[in-house]
C-alpha cells in the first residue's frame, strides 16, 4: 500500500464534462472490461441541440433496424430497441436538451435506449448513415422536437378605457298591453374544461456506478505474504466483489484493471471521475513487521490530505481535481470547493462505518479500525472514496482467508452487503 504515499503527478487536460447546447458531446463510451470478446456494437451516443430540437447520434459497427416502443408514456419516455447489437454493460447518464436522463442495455438480441424527456416531446425523423469516408463507425440519427404546447384559457386582451358621454333622450309614451306570462328561467350550468390527466411515468432508475480498483499490479507486486502477493489477492478480490454487485442487477460495475497490469495512481481516480462514479473502493492487504498482527481496517481522506487537494485545485486548476467551480473569484473558489470536500468526506465516513459494520461479521478488525491518511487513490473532492486493507497477508491467518476463494467471497459479499446498505440508507434520506 505505500505507493499510495507517492507525490501525485501533474496530467495535462481538462476534467470530461457535457458540452454546451451548441454542439455535440460525447456522453458514453464502453468503459467495461467485462466484454465479449467480440466486442460492443455500440461505441458512443452523442447529443446535440437544445430544448427545442435535440439530435441523438448512436455510433455502431454495423447496420440496424429500429423499432420504437409506443405506451401512454409516449411524449415522455422514448423508448428505442436496435436489432442485432451489443452493449458492452449499461452506458447511462444524464442528458442534453430535451433528454432529461438515458441508459441503454442489453434487451435479448438488440441494444435498447431508453429516454427520459425533460418536457412533452415526439421524434421527428430518424435514420441511419453508413460509414463515412475515414470512418467505420455507422450512425443511428434520432431527432426529437418539443411537442407544441396549447393554453388551457385565451388571453385576456386589455382594452383602452371608453370615454361615455350623457346624452338627453325623449322617450314615447308607454303602450299599454297584456303582459307577457312570466317566464322562469332554468339555471345555466358551467360545465369546466376537462382534459385526460398525464400518466405518470416514474423516472428512469439510472444503476449507480462503483469502481472497484485492485491495488498494485503487474511490475508492482505490493506487499509479499509467504505464499502470495498482495497484487493477486486484490485482483480476485475484485473479481469477486464485482460478481457479488453483478448479481444484484442495482450497479454499473467497473474495475481499474481486471489483469496483472500495473495501473498509475491518478489513473485509477481518472477512470473513477470519468464514469462519475458514485463509490470508489480501492482493496489493499496490509503488511507488518510484526507476523501476529492481523485485522482489517478501512482508510478515508485526511484533512491534510483535503488541504492538499484545494491546494491544487486552486492553483494548479487540472484536470484531476477540477470541479467546474462556477465562480472566477479565488476566495469564493476556495469555499465551493471546501463545501463540495465537505459533503464527499461525509459520504465516504458514512461508508466506512457501514463497511466495517458488515465485515465485521466476517473477518477480525483492527483495534483502530477506521483511519485517516492522504492516499492519491482518496483525493478526488467529488467521489466518495474508501481504502479497504482486508488483512495483512503477512500474517498466515488473514493471508489464508484472503487466499481461499470461498471464504474470500463471503468476505467480499459482506463488502457488497454494506454498498446496498449505503445505497438504501441515501434513497430513504432523500425520500423524506
Amino acid at each position: 500500500m505505500f505507493d499510495h504515499l507517492a507525490k501525485l503527478a501533474h496530467v495535462p487536460g481538462g476534467r470530461w464534462t457535457l458540452a454546451g447546447a451548441a454542439g455535440l458531446c460525447l456522453v458514453a463510451a464502453a468503459l467495461s472490461h467485462g466484454a465479449a470478446a467480440a466486442g460492443p456494437s455500440v461505441t458512443k451516443v452523442r447529443f446535440g441541440g437544445t430544448q427545442a430540437e435535440t439530435r441523438i447520434v448512436i455510433e455502431l459497427d454495423r447496420a440496424t433496424v429500429g423499432r420504437l416502443e409506443t405506451g401512454p408514456d409516449a411524449d415522455q419516455r422514448i423508448i428505442l430497441t436496435l436489432a442485432d447489437l451489443q452493449v458492452a454493460g449499461d452506458l447511462q447518464g444524464s442528458g442534453q436538451g430535451l433528454v432529461k436522463a438515458w441508459m441503454m442495455d442489453q434487451a435479448g438480441g438488440a441494444a435498447r435506449l431508453r429516454l427520459d424527456l425533460v418536457g412533452p416531446a415526439s421524434i421527428k425523423r430518424r435514420f441511419l448513415l453508413p460509414p463515412s469516408e475515414g470512418s467505420t463507425a455507422y450512425r443511428y440519427v434520432v431527432d426529437i422536437v418539443a411537442n407544441a404546447s396549447v393554453p388551457a384559457f385565451a388571453p385576456v386582451v386589455s382594452a383602452k378605457p371608453v370615454t361615455v358621454t350623457p346624452v338627453s333622450v325623449t322617450l314615447p309614451a308607454p303602450v299599454l298591453s297584456t303582459p307577457a306570462p312570466a317566464v322562469r328561467a332554468e339555471p345555466v350550468v358551467v360545465q369546466k374544461a376537462t382534459s385526460t390527466p398525464r400518466p405518470y411515468v416514474a423516472p428512469l432508475r439510472l444503476k449507480k456506478v462503483i469502481v472497484i480498483d485492485a491495488g498494485h499490479g503487474g511490475h508492482d507486486p505490493g506487499a509479499k505474504g509467504s505464499e502470495t502477493n498482495e497484487k493477486d489477492i486484490n485482483l480476485a478480490a475484485a473479481l469477486s466483489l464485482k460478481e457479488r454487485l453483478d448479481r444484484s442487477g442495482r450497479y454499473k460495475v467497473i474495475l481499474t484493471r481486471d489483469t496483472d497490469v500495473f495501473i498509475p495512481l491518478e489513473n485509477r481516480v481518472q477512470v473513477a471521475r470519468h464514469a462519475n462514479a458514485d463509490l470508489f473502493i480501492s482493496l489493499h492487504s496490509d503488511s507488518g513487521a510484526n507476523s501476529q498482527t492481523r485485522g482489517a481496517s478501512v482508510y478515508t481522506l485526511s484533512d491534510k490530505g483535503s488541504d492538499r487537494a484545494a491546494r491544487n485545485a486552486l492553483e494548479k486548476n487540472n484536470w484531476f481535481y477540477d470541479v467546474n467551480l462556477p465562480a472566477q473569484d479565488k476566495a469564493v473558489k476556495q469555499i465551493l470547493l471546501d463545501l463540495t470536500q465537505r459533503a464527499t468526506k461525509n459520504r465516504s465516513a458514512t461508508f466506512a462505518q457501514l463497511l466495517l459494520a458488515r465485515i465485521d461479521e466476517h473477518v477480525q478488525l483492527l483495534a483502530r479500525s477506521h483511519r485517516d491518511a492522504g492516499f492519491v487513490v482518496l483525493l478526488a473532492p467529488d467521489v466518495p472514496a474508501v481504502l479497504l486493507e482486508m488483512g495483512f497477508i503477512t500474517n498466515v491467518d488473514d493471508e489464508a482467508l484472503l487466499a481461499e476463494r470461498e471464504s474470500r467471497q463471503d468476505f467480499m459479499d459482506s463488502v457488497g452487503d454494506s454498498i446496498d446498505a449505503y445505497f438504501d440508507e441515501e434513497l430513504r434520506i432523500a425520500s423524506r
